[in-house]
C-alpha cells in the first residue's frame, strides 16, 4: 500500500467538487468556504445557489441574511425558502425594505418565493418583493390589511382601452412595469388573510392560480365579490384565475360557512376546481355551475355515495368537463339503489345506470362487505354518468357501519 501515493480533494476536478458540494445544506456551504480560497471559490459557484433553503437554519436573523447576499446569492438563484421569527422569542424585523431590494437587484432571476412564519406587518405592500416572482407561497404568516395592494398609475393609453368593453371581455392586458408578476399564490394557514385581501388579488394582472388552505376568515360574501362575471364595462373579478382551490382541514372555524358556498353564482374561465376538507361538501353541488369547468378535485372529506351520484349528475351538463378525482375520500354506503338516486332523467340514461345498477346487484350478492367492489361500482356507474370524463380514485375508503374505514388504492 505504501507504493501507491495519498489520494486527496485536490486531485478530483471542480466539476465533480461542485457536485459533491450541492448535497451539503447551506450552514454547510458556508461552514466549506472557510476550508481553503479554492473552497471558497467553489462554494460560490451558481450552480450551488439555485434553490436555497433557510427554514430549518435554527437561530436566523437578519445579519445573517445580509451575509448570504452579499456572499453567496446571485443571478443563479431560482427558488428561496425562509422561516420568519413570528413565533421565535427573539422577535423583531425580519424582512426589512433594503435587504428585499437588495435581493431583487442582485437576484433578477428568483422566480419563486416561499415565507413560513414570516411577520410582513412592517411592510407597506408585496410591490416590495422582487418584480421577478411568479409563485409566492405564504404559510403560517402575518399580513398587514393593504399588503396585496398595487398602486399603478394609469397612462393615457391605458384610459382609453379601458374605455373599450370590447378588448376588456376579449381579456386584453396591460402590462406597466410596476405590476405584480405573481402568476400563483399559495396561502396555508394566514389567518389575517380575508375578504379585503381577496378583492385586492382582482387588480393582479397575471394571477391564473390561487390555492387558499386553512383562511378561515375568507367568507362566501367575499367569494362571490370576486368572482369573474360580465359587468358593465367587460370581465370584472378574477377573470384570468384558471385553477382555484379551497380547503379547511383543522377544527378550527368548523362552525363558519364556507367560502365555497360562493361557487353559487357561477366563474367565467375557472377551468380547474379543488375542493379539500369541510368545503367540499358546500362547494360540490355549485360545480355545475361553472361553465367553463375541465377539472374537479375532491380531497380529504367524507362523502355520501347517493351525494355523489346526485352532483356528479348535475355535471354532465358542463360540456369541456374532462377529469373527476378523489383523493383521501371517505364514502358512506348508499340506503338505496343507485337509479333511484339518478332517476328522473331521460330513458336513454335510465338503461345505462340500470346497466350499471345490475352488475352493482350482482356483485353485491357475495361481495356487500368488500370495499374494493364498492369503489368500482361507484366508479362504474359515474363513468356511464359521464363518459367523457376520467375518473380517479387514490387512496379512497370505505365507512361501514361500524365507523371503521378500510383502505383501498386503486
Amino acid at each position: 500500500m505504501d507504493e501507491f501515493p495519498a489520494c486527496n480533494l485536490d486531485y478530483l476536478p471542480e466539476n465533480i467538487l461542485v457536485d459533491v458540494l450541492s448535497y451539503l445544506s447551506v450552514r454547510e456551504l458556508v461552514r466549506a468556504g472557510r476550508v481553503c480560497k479554492r473552497w471558497r471559490r467553489l462554494v460560490k459557484d451558481q450552480k450551488l445557489w439555485r434553490l436555497v433553503d433557510l427554514t430549518a437554519w435554527k437561530g436566523m436573523t437578519s445579519r445573517i441574511l445580509w451575509v448570504l447576499l452579499r456572499q453567496y446569492l446571485g443571478c443563479g438563484l431560482r427558488y428561496l425558502r425562509l422561516r420568519g421569527l413570528l413565533l421565535s422569542v427573539r422577535g423583531g424585523t425580519f424582512l426589512s425594505e433594503a435587504w428585499l431590494k437588495a435581493l431583487s437587484t442582485k437576484c433578477p432571476r428568483l422566480s419563486k418565493l416561499y415565507l413560513l412564519h414570516a411577520d410582513l406587518r412592517s411592510l407597506p405592500n408585496c410591490q416590495l418583493l422582487p418584480p421577478s416572482l411568479k409563485v409566492l407561497e405564504l404559510q403560517g404568516c402575518e399580513l398587514p390589511h393593504g399588503f396585496f395592494t398595487q398602486d399603478i398609475p394609469a397612462s393615457p393609453q391605458e384610459n382609453t382601452q379601458a374605455t373599450s368593453s370590447i378588448k376588456q371581455k376579449q381579456g386584453a392586458r396591460h402590462s406597466p412595469p410596476s405590476g405584480i408578476s405573481i402568476e400563483c399564490l399559495i396561502l396555508n394557514s394566514v389567518p389575517s388573510f380575508k375578504d379585503q385581501h381577496l378583492q385586492s388579488l382582482t387588480s393582479w394582472e397575471r394571477l391564473s392560480r390561487l390555492e387558499l388552505c386553512d383562511t378561515f376568515h375568507v367568507t362566501a360574501n367575499g367569494l362571490r365579490g370576486c368572482a369573474a362575471k360580465e359587468g358593465v364595462c367587460g370581465l370584472e373579478g378574477l377573470f384570468r384565475l384558471k385553477f382555484l382551490e379551497m380547503s379547511i382541514t383543522t377544527r378550527q372555524g368548523y362552525q363558519r360557512p364556507m367560502a365555497s358556498l360562493g361557487l353559487e353564482t357561477g366563474w367565467l374561465g375557472l377551468e380547474e376546481l379543488s375542493l379539500g376538507g369541510k368545503e367540499v361538501a358546500p362547494g360540490f353541488p355549485y360545480a355545475s355551475r361553472l361553465k367553463d369547468l375541465k377539472r374537479l378535485y375532491l380531497k380529504a372529506c367524507t362523502l355520501d355515495e347517493l351525494q355523489v351520484v346526485h352532483n356528479c349528475k348535475m355535471l354532465r351538463g358542463l360540456p369541456g368537463f374532462l377529469r373527476l378525482e378523489f383523493l383521501d375520500v371517505v364514502f358512506q354506503p348508499r340506503r338505496c339503489s343507485p337509479e333511484a338516486a339518478a332517476g328522473g332523467e331521460g330513458e336513454q340514461e335510465q338503461e345505462g345506470e340500470e346497466e350499471a345498477a345490475d352488475a352493482d346487484h350482482g356483485d353485491n350478492g357475495n361481495n356487500d362487505n368488500k370495499p374494493d367492489k364498492l369503489i368500482q361500482n361507484l366508479h362504474r356507474l359515474l363513468a356511464v354518468m359521464l363518459p367523457c370524463c376520467t375518473l380517479a380514485f387514490n387512496n379512497c375508503s370505505v365507512q361501514h357501519n361500524s365507523n371503521l374505514a378500510s383502505n383501498l388504492f386503486i
